[in-house]
């Protein structure tokens, strides 16, 4: 039987639940403080509900996830402002980071974003292009870039076309794991991480960028 913990559906379907129950207190200023606070406390449970799925999801066998050495499939999207964006465009000039979120504006995703945006400066004179990919849509993305004042694009992977391609969907959901695909100018992957700690993958990006560069 599953648990709220191993299934995302679970986790929308409390949170619709809870916020129709708390629609009653929209007629009472005592019920609409008390009703503000639920919410809140309801946001907080509900990432804590879907980091611990994230978590066990990772931990699962990865089938179909390229490795390090493998040819980057050649991926298609549209960022946050509907411009189209093709890997088949960086070859040969840049160094990609294509790193996989779970959700905009939750705790360790903007994390991993906000690490991104600090470090971009150094990035780019390494010749590195950092994308976000996540399900969210397009009007998400720019909430979340806006928010925290992201200067990379992200990836609107609605329909999980991208997450597909490089095998880091979430076995039945539409929500993908954390992992970062370190692309050489060549369009071979050369570093992979595969972690739910968002912290892990900036200092590995950084590490593995500093390894291909010396060749």
């Amino acid at each position: 039987m599953k648990t709220p913990f191993q299934d995302y559906s679970a986790i929308q379907s409390f949170c619709r639940v809870a916020s129709a129950h708390l629609t009653i207190a929209r007629h009472s200023p005592i019920l609409q403080t008390m009703k503000a606070k639920s919410l809140t406390a309801v946001s907080i449970v509900a990432s804590l509900l879907l980091t611990a799925t994230l978590v066990s999801a990772q931990t699962a066998p990865a089938p179909g996830r390229p490795k390090a050495g493998d040819k980057a499939s050649i991926v298609t999207g549209k960022t946050e402002k509907g411009k189209a964006w093709n890997l088949a465009d960086a070859g040969g000039k840049k160094i990609v980071i294509l790193y996989f979120y779970p959700k905009d504006d939750t705790p360790g995703c903007t994390k991993e974003a906000c690490g991104f945006r600090d470090t971009i400066g150094d990035l780019k004179k390494d010749g590195v292009e950092v994308i976000g990919v996540s399900f969210d849509n397009e009007e998400s993305h720019q909430k979340f870039i806006e928010k925290h004042n992201l200067n990379f694009p992200l990836l609107a992977d609605t329909d999980g076309k991208i997450a597909d391609a490089f095998g880091v969907r979430v076995p039945g959901k539409n929500v993908a794991r954390r992992v970062s695909f370190l692309i050489g100018k060549d369009g071979k992957i050369a570093h992979v991480t595969d972690s739910p700690q968002a912290e892990v993958h900036l200092n590995d990006m950084k590490e593995a960028v500093a390894k291909l560069k010396k060749g």
